[in-house]
């Protein structure tokens, strides 16, 4: 047994620091190895697995209350380099042993189904949060993560001479001074999973670098559900079938999604220096959203960064989180800036559900048509939403409700949070229950993708 409050003395000194958790963390794994996977132990070997993967947390957390500047700096060559969140991991648990898991131990946990897991994710965030929580790091990082994508890089000059490129999630095409992004993985109703949040960063990166576009619009491609067959759907929000089966990954998606995209469509991209061939500026602007159907949980949080929303009469929107056990992105921290915080927590806490037709939708979306009229209303917002001044006011919004280090410090805390959430035991029930529930709709003939 190891006891969690008899961790290493760390002594402030990062390479003798780093040896003494090394040595203590290789520890706590061996008392891991002695049992087998999570699946096959019983009540009392789960215990003292539990009881090491406590210690070396503890450990964890104390080192990196000392050294997580000291660390970052360490990967990033003294804030030189900027590193993307997943090659920043990697290199962490490279250059210091046990710090956070090895590629090896989460490409074992990636292969099993999300129950069957140690957590072992749960490591990775608190070496994110530590980075989040400085604001040297963290702004540093923040950084990194709004530099344009290298899958973008290789095809701009494609884009920029054709006008558009087609992802296997997403397509974009520039219409006259509009990209259209269109989600188009429409047999699961466009839940996201971890190829649709890389597919969706690069196109925003197409439509940020692209000097002709001036506006994005974003919308869901037709589906091919028979519930909605050819009918465009907006988002059904995480893929709650690739949660369950361990196809949700922490890095790419629950963080690399906020830090990613999002973040880039709010405030647009980052260049440095060694960009200038690509872009000598850092573009940002303005972003439609255009919602046929439903947006629903990770849709609906996106809707809260957009400039404009436009929905068809019969649309909704939810955030089912709460009812699912896990925290609804960064919509804790934007909703109310809408809605206020009276209805923030009847739509987070229980679930509310809002028509496109009820009077609280006014607070989500700024314009709700007929489904034949959408196109009309999207072509009129890119045109209103092209005008020069556009881009600086939007800025100075964005600056006055959501500052970068309120930004920061929010993720930090969510890292923690929904790493947590993704691994207790009433979320995997719930995203068990809802697969064996949507097995047997397929069984019977239905077929009803689910969303977070």
């Amino acid at each position: 047994m190891i006891d969690p409050q008899a961790g290493p003395d760390f002594v402030g000194d990062l390479d003798l620091d780093a040896t003494s958790l090394a040595k203590y963390t290789a520890r706590c794994e061996d008392v891991v190895a002695r049992y087998p996977s999570r699946i096959d132990r019983d009540a009392g070997a789960q215990r003292s697995v539990d009881q090491a993967f406590a210690a070396a947390r503890t450990a964890r957390r104390a080192f990196l209350a000392r050294h997580a500047d000291a660390v970052y700096s360490v990967l990033t060559s003294g804030l030189a380099r900027h590193r993307r969140l997943p090659e920043l991991v990697h290199a962490a648990a490279e250059r210091f042993p046990g710090l956070v898991p090895t590629a090896t131990s989460i490409a074992d946990e990636r292969g099993r189904i999300q129950a069957e897991r140690d957590g072992r994710e749960i490591d990775q965030a608190i070496f994110c949060a530590a980075i989040l929580r400085s604001p040297r790091s963290g702004s540093h990082l923040i950084d990194a993560m709004r530099m344009p994508t290298a899958p973008a890089i290789e095809v701009l000059d494609i884009f920029r001479r054709t006008g558009k490129i087609e992802l296997s999630s997403v397509a974009v095409e520039r219409v006259g001074h509009a990209a259209y992004l269109t989600f188009r993985d429409g047999h699961p109703l466009n839940a996201e999973n971890d190829q649709l949040v890389t597919d969706t960063e690069t196109a925003v990166d197409l439509a940020l670098l692209d000097d002709e576009v001036r506006v994005g619009v974003l919308r869901g491609g037709p589906s091919g559900s028979p519930r909605y067959q050819g009918k465009r759907v907006f988002s059904a929000g995480m893929n709650l079938t690739d949660l369950r089966n361990g196809r949700i990954s922490f890095v790419e998606f629950l963080l690399g999604r906020e830090l990613g995209f999002i973040n880039k469509i709010m405030r647009g991209l980052f260049t440095d220096a060694r960009a200038a061939p690509v872009v000598a500026r850092q573009p940002e602007k303005p972003w439609i959203g255009a919602v046929d159907a439903f947006a629903i949980g990770g849709g609906m949080q996106l809707l809260l960064v957009l400039d404009r929303v436009i929905a068809e009469e019969g649309a909704f929107f939810s955030l089912p989180a709460a009812e699912e056990g896990i925290v609804p992105g960064l919509a804790n921290l934007r909703l109310s800036r809408a809605v206020g915080s009276r209805m923030s927590r009847r739509i987070i806490l229980s679930g509310l559900r809002i028509a496109a037709t009820d009077r609280a939708a006014e607070l989500i979306c700024d314009e709700v048509v007929p489904a034949e009229e959408m196109d009309a209303a999207i072509t009129a917002a890119v045109a209103e939403l092209s005008q020069p001044a556009v881009v600086a006011n939007r800025r100075m919004l964005i600056l006055a409700e959501e500052p970068v280090d309120l930004y920061r410090r929010y993720l930090a805390e969510f890292a923690i949070v929904q790493a947590e959430r993704m691994y207790s035991p009433d979320v995997l029930g719930n995203v068990e229950r809802r697969w064996q529930e949507s097995r047997r709709r397929k069984q019977v003939g239905g077929n009803r993708a689910v969303g977070t």
